[in-house]
């Protein structure tokens, strides 16, 4: 059976929290999207709407947690389920030394056992998809038999996804920005893990930064996950649903101009109760990546959306500073991705 989402972008701390979640849903309503890891702690012991709220828009939605204990994993999955997400997701990658100190995050994959007695009391406690989001390895346990072992005992429990970063982490010795880009790609362990465990749905992430990257992973695995790509270059994924869903749904927009217009009235009726205009518009920052007028859109965000005295009157403002044809030029027409070669293919 083909995965329901052959495409999901990652979850980022700093990076996909709702602002950026419901720009995105202008350009793809198909794609499975993350919020920023929370952790068992801050919803049990903390402001529950706050972090666990979102717009019904920002659906289909996963719930990132991070933690090691059944019980609180259980109890924030049931939340999660009563709070209307699709899903709820395992952190078992992030190697900051934050969450090391929690022992969960990426120190988890030394204790595969642990990782597994949580979705066993999360998938008793909730009727929605319960996933794992994990690394290739961890220091010297990067072997794949290591990896394998890992998912063969997590799987036991009946996880719905493993998603798998093709990179291992360095827990000591490497802040977590270098953890996503000085270890080694390793995307032959992850196809091997699906051949060798092909009634499994597994995920594919790090280092994809184009659709033609994903066609070619999407022969060997069920779905692709896209983290930095997706925030550099967010105006990308206008074509993801055409491409990897076989449809446009009405409301979806086709320029970066209808793009930041139809952000207008989100922006003025937040900018009332909640934020600056900065924590919604530097999600917009790459909205020109690659086009003309890129840097002056850079600077003028920079040097006008940040404070109080921001508002709605300042991005029109940074509009006039695109050309024209940036702003209007429209995704290509429907192209889409054969399901026997994976090749993407103009569909006109």
């Amino acid at each position: 059976m083909p995965a329901p989402y052959p495409i999901s972008i990652a979850p980022m701390m700093d990076c996909t929290d709702r602002h950026y979640r419901y720009m995105m849903r202008f350009l793809t309503r198909k794609t499975l999207l993350y919020t920023e890891m929370v952790t068992t702690g801050a919803i049990l012991f903390g402001d529950k709407n706050r972090h666990l709220d979102f717009s019904s828009e920002e659906l289909p939605l996963s719930l990132q947690l991070g933690g090691d204990d059944p019980v609180a994993m259980a109890e924030c999955a049931r939340l999660g389920q009563k709070w209307g997400y699709t899903e709820v997701n395992i952190n078992v990658g992030c190697p900051s030394d934050r969450v090391q100190n929690g022992c969960f995050g990426a120190s988890l994959m030394a204790r595969p056992e642990q990782v597994a007695a949580c979705v066993e009391a999360m998938k008793s406690a909730v009727d929605i998809p319960v996933t794992v989001k994990h690394r290739i390895g961890i220091d010297d346990l990067d072997r794949y038999q290591d990896m394998a072992n890992f998912v063969s005992i997590v799987s036991q429990t009946g996880a719905d996804r493993f998603s798998v970063h093709a990179r291992k982490a360095w827990l000591q010795g490497l802040s977590p920005k270098q953890n996503r880009n000085v270890p080694p790609l390793r995307y032959h362990d992850i196809y091997r893990l699906k051949s060798e465990f092909p009634d499994l749905e597994i995920e594919i992430n790090g280092g994809v930064r184009t659709w033609e990257d994903s066609a070619e992973h999407l022969k060997h695995v069920d779905a692709v996950m896209i983290g930095r790509a997706a925030y550099d270059d967010p105006f990308m994924f206008a074509a993801a649903d055409e491409l990897f869903f076989g449809q446009t749904v009405d409301g979806t927009v086709r320029t970066r101009r209808e793009l930041i217009e139809a952000m207008f009235p989100y922006i003025e009726k937040t900018l009332t109760t909640d934020a600056w205009l900065s924590r919604i518009t530097r999600h917009m920052h790459g909205l020109f990546s690659g086009m003309r007028g890129t840097k002056a859109w850079k600077r003028f965000m920079a040097e006008n959306s940040y404070g109080p005295d921001a508002n709605l009157d300042t991005l029109k403002r940074a509009i006039e500073v695109v050309p024209a044809d940036s702003l209007d030029q429209a995704v290509p027409g429907k192209r889409l991705l054969c399901p026997e070669t994976g090749i993407i293919h103009d569909g006109r």
